[in-house]
């Protein structure tokens, strides 16, 4: 639902800052290296140490490049099969970042295992949730559905959560709870989301199934 409505708002608001750096002579997978780097940097460098709040100002100034450089690639005439696999690899690493540097905080001056765990779930199984799409169209299936929760809320919900939670480290009461409820709700988000997108693939598998046996009757019947 995010990625749908925010990307075309956001596409909008940064057209034109897209277009002033490819007059610079920028490339769209320059802009998409560096702002992984920053999206790492501020995730591993902040998130260990329990700086949630400006963890997520440094992440969230570069998150943002995923949509700058895709509207660049449009603008140019560039968009193409590479450009989409670097995007996509890359969100990857940029997402395993975000909730390994929360996991190392709960790991270790965190002091809650169990939270920890929480986290690991949430990156495993939002790999998952993309890997699921991306195996069954190479398999020629659509996977037709988006399900609860895809990488935009997951993204969203988990950053807004954690930046808040850091604002109690400036004196503001009871708002560190949010983080553990956010993570709890994108663990059981993508794993429903994960659940239907097998159940889509499976009963997508079965109606090929089914129709290539239904060709290869006529075939034998002709």
């Amino acid at each position: 639902m995010l990625n749908k409505y925010a990307r075309a708002f956001f596409t909008r608001v940064f057209t034109p800052l897209a277009a002033f750096l490819l007059r610079k002579g920028v490339s769209p997978d320059a802009v998409t290296l560096v702002g992984t780097a920053g999206v790492v940097a501020g995730a591993l460098v902040f998130y260990p140490r329990g700086s949630f709040f400006w963890g997520t100002v440094v992440i969230t100034a570069f998150v943002f490049s995923d949509l700058v450089d895709g509207n660049m690639a449009r603008q140019a005439g560039r968009s193409g099969p590479w450009g989409a696999f670097l995007d996509s690899t890359l969100d990857r690493v940029a997402d395993s970042a975000i909730f390994g540097g929360i996991a190392m905080w709960y790991a270790g001056r965190g002091d809650n295992l169990l939270l920890c765990a929480v986290t690991l779930f949430c990156l495993a199984s939002g790999q998952v949730v993309s890997y699921t799409k991306a195996r069954a169209e190479s398999l020629g299936l659509k996977c037709d559905v988006n399900g609860v929760v895809e990488r935009a809320e997951r993204l969203v919900g988990t950053l807004v959560a954690a930046g808040l939670s850091g604002l109690h480290q400036f004196g503001v009461p009871g708002i560190q709870w949010l983080l553990p409820i956010a993570l709890w709700a994108v663990a059981v988000g993508s794993l429903i989301t994960v659940f239907q997108r097998v159940l889509t693939v499976r009963r997508e598998a079965a109606e090929l199934a089914e129709v290539n046996a239904a060709q290869a009757a006529t075939g034998e019947a002709q």
